[in-house]
C-alpha cells in the first residue's frame, strides 16, 4: 500500500477514535448505567419483590400491621412499578432502568419495614427511612430528567423542590386516610407529620445533589 493510502487510513482511524470519544463524553452518566445488561433485570426484580411483599401483607394476619394502612398503600405503592414504563413508551433507548429501580426501591423498603416489624422494633426507623427514601426518589427524578435533557442549570434546586412537593402531597394523603379511616386507617401524630416533612426535605436535597453529581453529563459537555 502506498504511503498516501496509509496516511489516509490513519486519518480515518483517528477520526473514528475522536468520534467514539466524543460519543462517550456526550453520554450522560445515567445513560451509561441504563446500558448495563443487568439494569432492567434489577428493576424487574424490585417490582416482583414489592408485589410479593404486599401479597403477604394483605393475606397473612400480622398484628404489627394493624394501623399501617396496608390496603391503602397497596394501589399507590404498586403504581410505582408502572410510572417509568408508562412515561417511557419506547421513546428512547436504552430503557431508563436506573430511574425505574430508584422509583420502586423506596416503596419496597417501606413495605418490607412494615412487613418485618422494623418500624415497631426501632424508634428511629421512620426517620431514617423517610430521609433515605427521599434521597432515592429525588435521585430517580434526575435519573429520568438527564435522559431527556442535558442542562444542569438549577438542577439541584429543581430536584429539591420536587422532593419537597412530594412529601407535602404524601402527608396530605396520609392525613386524609387517618381522618376517613380508609384502607384500615393510619395512626399519626402532629409530631410525626412535621418530622416527616423536615427529614424528607433534607433527603430530597441530598438526593438532588447526588443525582446531579452522578447522572448529569460530564464536565466536558454542557449547554
Amino acid at each position: 500500500m502506498t504511503g498516501s493510502g496509509v496516511e489516509h487510513l490513519d486519518g480515518a482511524d483517528r477520526a473514528t477514535g475522536v468520534e467514539q470519544l466524543d460519543g462517550a463524553d456526550r453520554a450522560t452518566g445515567v445513560e451509561r448505567l441504563d446500558g448495563v445488561p443487568w439494569a432492567w433485570r434489577l428493576a424487574l426484580g424490585l417490582k416482583v419483590a414489592l408485589a410479593g411483599a404486599f401479597v403477604i401483607a394483605l393475606t397473612v394476619p400480622l398484628d404489627h400491621l394493624e394501623g399501617k394502612g396496608m390496603a391503602f398503600r397497596f394501589p399507590l405503592f404498586m403504581l410505582s412499578a408502572v410510572v417509568v414504563p408508562l412515561a417511557w413508551r419506547r421513546r428512547f433507548s436504552p430503557y431508563p432502568a436506573t430511574a425505574d429501580s430508584l422509583v420502586v426501591a423506596p416503596f419496597l423498603i417501606d413495605t418490607l419495614g412494615n412487613l418485618l416489624g422494623v418500624y415497631d422494633s426501632f424508634d428511629a426507623t421512620d426517620d431514617v427511612l423517610h430521609t433515605c427514601n427521599w434521597v432515592l426518589l429525588v435521585a430517580a427524578f434526575h435519573a429520568w430528567r438527564f435522559r431527556r435533557t442535558e442542562t444542569r442549570r438549577d438542577a439541584v434546586l429543581l430536584g429539591a423542590g420536587i422532593g419537597a412537593l412530594a412529601i407535602v402531597g404524601w402527608e396530605i394523603a396520609e392525613w386524609i386516610v387517618a381522618e376517613t379511616g380508609a384502607g384500615g386507617g393510619l395512626s399519626l401524630t402532629y409530631g410525626d407529620t412535621v418530622g416527616d416533612l423536615a427529614l424528607s426535605t433534607v433527603g430530597g436535597v441530598i438526593g438532588s445533589g447526588l443525582g446531579v453529581r452522578f447522572f448529569a453529563p460530564g464536565r466536558g459537555w454542557r449547554r
